[in-house]
This record gives C-alpha cells, sequence and structure tokens, in this order.
C-alpha cells in the first residue's frame, strides 16, 4: 500500500517511508507506514514535539504509530517519546540503561541547548526507555514492508542504531552518525577511534545507490557518507588499513 505523501507535510522518501525535518535544531524524524504498522524514527526533543510528531502521522496515515526507533540517546532524538503511548520502543543494547540512569544529564543537556527548563524537566520524567534492545540486527515486519534496524555504533555516541527501509531505493536513516547541515559533532559520549568504521557498516547496508537520510540536514547519497567517513578519519587520526 503505497501513501500519498503530497500536501502532508512530510517530505517522500520512497512509497511507504518519508521525513520531517524539525524546527530549532533540524532534526529529522522518519515515518515508515507498513500494512499493519507504523515506526517513528526518533520521536523529538521534548513532549510538545512529540504529541506534534504523532498528529502528523496520525493525520498523514489514519493510524497509530505503533513502533518507536531510536537512532542514539541525545535529548532532541529521544524525549519525545511519551507522546506516543502504547508504542514498542526499539533502541541499541545497553541505551535503556544509559537513558534509565541519565533523566538528570539528559535535561540538563536539553536546557543547555536551549529548552524551556520546564519542558525539558517534564519529558525527562516521563522518559520513554527502549523495551527491544539491539543487538547486531533486528527485522521488524510491518506488514509489506521488513525494515532492518542494524546496531552499528559506537560512534557519534555508544549506542548508534541505523533503520534501512528497502523501496523504489534503499533508504537508510543514519541518526547523527552523519550529518549535513554542519560538521558532525563528537561530544563527551563519541567514540570517535570506530566513528568511520560505523560509516563503513552504514555504507555497507545500503550500499551506492541508497538515500542516507543524516540527524540533521538534507538527505544525501553514498558520495557525502564517504567524504564525511574520510574527513572524520582525518580528523581523529584514523588509519583505515
Amino acid at each position: 500500500m503505497d501513501v500519498s505523501w503530497e500536501g502532508s507535510g512530510w517530505e517522500r522518501l520512497t512509497g511507504r517511508c518519508g521525513r520531517l525535518r524539525l524546527p530549532v535544531w533540524d532534526c529529522t524524524a522518519g515515518l515508515v507506514v507498513g500494512d499493519d504498522a507504523v515506526l517513528l524514527i526518533d520521536p523529538g526533543s521534548c513532549l510538545r514535539e512529540g504529541a506534534g510528531l504523532r498528529v502528523a502521522a496520525e493525520r498523514m496515515t489514519g493510524r497509530r504509530v505503533t513502533h518507536l526507533a531510536f537512532t542514539h540517546g541525545h535529548f532532541d532524538h529521544v524525549l519525545g517519546a511519551a507522546a506516543f503511548p502504547g508504542a514498542e520502543v526499539f533502541g541499541a543494547v545497553g541505551l535503556d540503561a544509559l537513558l534509565a540512569t541519565g533523566r538528570d544529564e539528559l535535561r540538563e543537556d536539553a536546557v543547555r541547548n536551549g529548552l524551556a527548563r520546564a519542558e525539558a524537566a517534564e519529558a525527562a520524567d516521563r522518559l520513554v526507555v527502549p523495551g527491544h534492545p539491539v543487538s547486531g540486527e533486528w527485522t521488524l515486519e510491518l506488514g509489506g514492508v521488513q525494515v532492518l534496524l542494524a546496531n552499528v555504533g559506537p560512534g557519534h555516541t555508544g549506542h548508534d542504531l541505523a533503520v534501512c527501509v528497502p523501496g523504489e531505493r534503499e533508504v537508510v536513516f543514519c541518526g547523527d552518525l552523519v550529518e549535513e547541515s554542519g560538521e558532525p559533532q563528537a561530544g563527551p559520549d563519541a567514540v570517535p577511534g570506530r566513528w568511520p568504521a560505523a560509516l563503513d557498516r552504514l555504507l555497507s547496508l545500503g550500499g551506492d545507490d541508497a538515500l542516507y537520510v543524516p540527524g540533521h540536514g538534507a538527505v544525501v547519497d553514498a558520495g557525502f557518507v564517504r567524504a564525511q567517513r574520510d574527513t572524520l578519519a582525518l580528523r581523529y587520526g584514523v588509519s583505515r588499513a
């Protein structure tokens, strides 16, 4: 069942797959529509933003979002999750424990980056942690489309998950392993020495013809991902031999 994306506000990537670029931090939220289930990738930075995504997804599909995937654990990618009651939540193995014990740091990071303290506190208090840890790969059957969740990190963080969606072209949601609207950001939880290898894994999953969806910015191709890999390898002195 292909979806009509025109006029929805979502950017069409394939017949079953699209994305939104959210305001303020230019964070990407992805949507995959199956016959039986709907997957949303990265539910936004707070409950208000998550609720807006839920309304937009429901208006688009006529159904509720049944599954969430976190590409990693930064506030702008996870704090909206409580706006999707009943959804099954997936993340890289270990992210559940990290989020369960790191609510205070997540809240403070959101505030440092400009989220109102009251919104950050509410979202952190109601934070949803993944109930389905992905170690290696997990095939998610949505009805008419099988989505591959792949634990490709560490790199940008210690818990990076890619989401691969088949279609007219393979679509790879990269999270912040790839960024287009600015330089890749290596915070204190990054693992720079392994980041280039994580990008090699992304490229092996998607191939030369895939669409690669960064965590921030415009959709890119394999050439962009290779160039970013080489830049990171040079920046952090990682040998590719």
